[in-house]
This record gives C-alpha cells, structure tokens and sequence, in this order.
C-alpha cells in the first residue's frame, strides 16, 4: 500500500480554521492509497471508479499514467492522426462522428467535443485514462461510454483503463472489471446490460431543420418539399429525419431520404441507425418503398450487415456516369460526386 504525505505551514489563518472545527492539526496530511490487485492478463476496458481524493489517480501513475495530448491550432482534429481512416475509427469510438466537427481546430470545439478528441487521441493498446468524462454532461458521457465499448469489442483497442467519479457510466461502459475506491477492492458488474433506449418520433415542419444543419455533413440545405421528424430520447430533443418524394417509372409511391442528423451530444448511442429503419417503417406502413444513400461509414456498414436493407446495383460504386449528366439541375451536384463511393440500399423490414 502507498502512502502519501505532504506539509503545509500552519499559519493564523490555518489554526483559527482547525480550532474552530476542533481538527487537531499539526501541518502533516498522510493518506494511504489503495492497491490495485493483479489484473488480468488480457481485457478490453478495466474501470477504476470512486469519489475525488480516493486514490484514483495514485493508481494510475503506478500503471503508467495518462498521455499528454497537444494540439495545433492550425490543423482540423482529424489532421492529427496517421490517416483518414484513423481519424474515423478513433473519433467515431468515442462518439465524436460529426464531419464539420472533425474538420474544425481543437480550440472551437465545445467542452463535450474537447472531451471526445482528447479521449481519441488517447486511444491504444494499454491506454491509462484519468478523469474520465468528469468534464461532460451526463447523456456525453453514456454516448462516448457506449461508443468506447463498441469500439473495443471490434478489436479496435485492448488492456484500457479508465478512472471516473462517476458510477452512472458503468451500464453503458460495461467493463471488464471495476475496482472500486471507496470499498477498496475489485467490485462485480452483474449481469446488468447496457439500458435501452426508446425514441419518439413526431413529424414536425421543415423549420426544425435550423437546429440541425451545422452538424450534417453535406450543405446544410434542406428542400422544403420534405416530410420531416423530430427524435426525442425521454424529453429531450435528439435528432431530426426527412425523406423525399423519389418517383420512378417502375414503382409508385417511392421515397428516398433526405436528411437524418443526430446532435453531437447523443452521437455513438446508434441512436441515427434506429432513426433510419423508422424512417422505412413509416414508408412501408403506407405501402411504398424506401431508398436511401449515404456516404457515412458507419451508417453504409450497419446496413451492409442488416437483414432489414437490401443492397441495390448502385451500393458501394462510383458513378462516372455523373459525370455525362446533362439535367442542368443535376450537374453540378453530380460531377462533383462522380467519384464518391456511397452506401445504397433499399428498406425491406423485418422481424
């Protein structure tokens, strides 16, 4: 066990406290840090958790201590990892899936964005993480908790350990082991499982869409023809939908979507996914079919492997043939797009 000591000068103002609280005080302070027993020789998240002052940090200078992390002004977040690739994989485990955010400086990002890129810089095999979403609202913290969970289960990182006040995140983090502070002593988990999370959906005008724009990848505009969506997870209001007329001379009553946006805070819940099968819900229930198109990764992958989309010719393929259209309407939008590779399926429901 260690044990640590420091001293003060005990001056007037200094007795006249301890006197008045009837404190014997003789200038030393001592406490004894808890040990943290062996740990497992492979994990995926290991949670030290306990109120402030308990230790916490102690432990984690005995397992190495937390990475410093500089960022330079001049450079996007994203710049600051090896590649792209990187750059989506880590921002989006800790929930941080936002492209605008992603492509800004670190020094204008919101406290909840500052959080999420410290954290994913700091994300590795045997990363030590202290203070763990101490800094953040409580809906940041169970988004980035289940994202970082998600992200580790994929093999993405092993052996992290993290260190929090908070014993809210520990459903939505599901650690391997918790020890606990307070007790002393490695603490059971139970079978407790990460809680559900019901989303309301309201249709709402196209004016709603003001909330939203600067957080959806591509232009901000939204065609006012639109049908439209309000999500709200227990109250609070967390993303927006919108789906358009898609008319084709081989079926009737098409739809495609528009727009589907979930705001920072409540990223990495895949709270945009669920939205998104809602959407060709609503679609099928009145007898149409739903398309949909997206270049968001982690959007194009959950639809790739769920049984309630099915691929069209177009999924994961260029289209040079943009590059001929000749509809004035179209061509600007589509020359610049001919060499995106995008996601496209249709909604075909399911169990």
């Amino acid at each position: 066990m260690t044990t640590l000591t420091c001293s003060v000068t005990v001056d007037d103002i200094a007795a006249d406290l301890a006197n008045a609280f009837d404190y014997a005080f003789d200038g030393n302070h001592s406490f004894e840090a808890p040990e943290l027993p062996p740990l497992p020789p492979d994990f995926g998240i290991g949670l030290i958790v306990g109120p402030s002052g308990s230790g916490k940090s102690t432990i984690l200078r005995e397992l190495g201590g937390e990475n410093s992390v500089s960022w330079d002004g001049n450079k996007a977040v994203a710049s600051h990892f090896a590649t792209a690739a990187e750059a989506r994989d880590k921002l989006g485990a800790v929930g941080l899936n936002s492209i605008p955010s992603m492509l800004r400086p670190y020094h204008v990002l919101s406290t909840g964005e500052k959080f999420r890129a410290d954290l994913a810089r700091r994300l590795a095999d045997g990363a030590v993480i202290d203070e763990y979403t101490s800094v953040v609202d409580r809906n940041v913290a169970k988004s980035c908790s289940n994202a970082l969970r998600r992200y580790v289960e994929q093999g993405g990182a092993r052996c992290v350990v993290l260190a929090s006040c908070h014993y809210d995140i520990i459903d939505w983090l599901e650690p391997d082991w918790i020890f606990d502070t307070n007790a002393r002593r490695m603490v059971g988990r139970g079978s407790v499982r990460r809680p559900s999370i019901r989303i309301e959906l309201l249709p709402c005008r196209p004016d709603a869409w003001e909330v939203f724009r600067e957080h959806h990848y591509l232009d901000g505009k939204l065609n006012r023809s639109s049908r439209c969506w309000l999500a709200f997870w227990n109250g609070v209001m967390v993303g927006f939908a919108a789906v358009l007329a898609f008319p084709s001379g081989n079926w009737k009553n098409g739809w495609r979507g528009h727009r589907t946006v979930v705001l920072p805070d409540f990223q990495g819940l895949g709270i945009g996914t669920r939205i998104s099968d809602a959407m060709g819900e609503i679609v099928l229930a009145e007898g149409g079919r739903y398309f949909s198109k997206t270049s968001n990764h982690r959007m194009g992958a959950y639809r790739n492997a769920s049984p309630r989309w099915r691929a069209t010719s177009k999924n994961m393929r260029a289209r040079p043939d943009y590059a001929s259209d000749r509809r004035t309407k179209e061509l600007g939008h589509k020359r610049r797009h001919k060499d995106r590779v995008c996601y496209s399926h249709e909604y075909i429901g399911g169990a």
